[in-house]
């Protein structure tokens, strides 16, 4: 892979891993909200043993990297590594050697709003994790737990993530108590929603189908005027046994409410089939070699 490629992937792998930190130290811990992963069972244990979080992590990890590379061999990739002890240095940091400002006493006065707490930290770490995941890295942790049951009992890695962040959060109500445990299950919900609409919805797009007695007008207004390319497929109706011309294109999600009014306008009888696609690699979309 090019050099300029993989340094520019660990910039933004790091600034991802900055943000999470944020989210984390400046919301989350300082408030007992335990959403999941190894930084949550780390809040847990902090919370009984009194040693900090971040050393807690530190610690976490080693054992599963340990257990992994006896139970699955050593098959994580460098930014993998890189990715799981950094995001462990920044936290560490933020919360011992450079303290920063916490939504949580004695930086504020009053009580905390544990909903903004929620949704502020988990804001901050879903954009940091949907920027680090985009550059094709992971921050370990439960996720090796993930591949552990995978390879040994066939269970779904998205799954066992889901289940293993649900169990650490209701762990979570015997060191914080109830009331935390619930906004902790709430924060992993919301956290993985936006996980989600940061790496595909902004950049959602549409696959679009359409039947029209106008095609060579349709045709020409996705090219000059969308700037999008498109495919003509010879077809035959089946009722009619007439052939038609299928029109094949994929635009944005702006794109297609300008595609919809110009049908409107042109062809109000134009046949329309449109569908949600999860990403779209090649010109004029994402390039390949960034593709997740």
């Amino acid at each position: 892979m090019n050099k300029g490629i993989v340094v520019r992937e660990y910039i933004l792998t790091t600034v991802g891993l900055f943000i999470t930190a944020l989210g984390l130290d400046m919301f989350l811990i300082p408030n007992g909200i335990a959403a999941g992963g190894v930084s949550g069972l780390s809040m847990i244990l902090s919370h009984l043993t009194s040693i900090p979080v971040g050393i807690w992590m530190y610690i976490l990890n080693a054992i599963l990297f340990t257990i992994a590379f006896i139970t699955i061999g050593f098959d994580f990739s460098a930014k993998t590594i890189y990715s799981t002890f950094m995001l462990n240095f920044f936290v560490d940091l933020f919360d011992r050697i450079v303290p920063i400002w916490k939504y949580a006493p004695p930086y504020i006065e009053g009580e905390v709003d544990h909903i903004l707490a929620v949704l502020f930290g988990v804001m901050l770490t879903a954009i940091g994790m949907a920027i680090t995941f985009s550059q094709n890295s992971s921050t370990g942790g439960t996720d090796i737990i993930a591949r552990i049951f995978n390879k040994y009992f066939g269970t779904a890695i998205g799954t066992t993530l889901m289940i293993v962040d649900f169990v650490i959060g209701f762990s979570s109500a015997f060191s914080f108590g109830v009331e935390k445990a619930m906004y902790a299950i709430l924060a992993i919900i919301i956290n993985g929603m936006m996980i989600d609409f940061v790496l595909h919805g902004i950049e959602m797009s549409s696959k679009v189908i359409i039947f029209s007695e106008k095609s060579d007008k349709v045709i020409d207004f996705i090219l000059n005027e969308l700037k999008r390319g498109a495919t003509k497929i010879p077809s035959i109706g089946a009722y009619t046994g007439k052939e038609k011309i299928l029109i094949l294109t994929v635009v944005r999600r702006r794109e297609l409410a300008e595609l919809i009014h110009f049908l409107r306008r042109v062809d109000p009888k134009a046949f329309v089939i449109i569908g949600e696609v999860r990403q779209v690699l090649g010109e004029g979309f994402r390039e390949i070699n960034k593709a997740l």
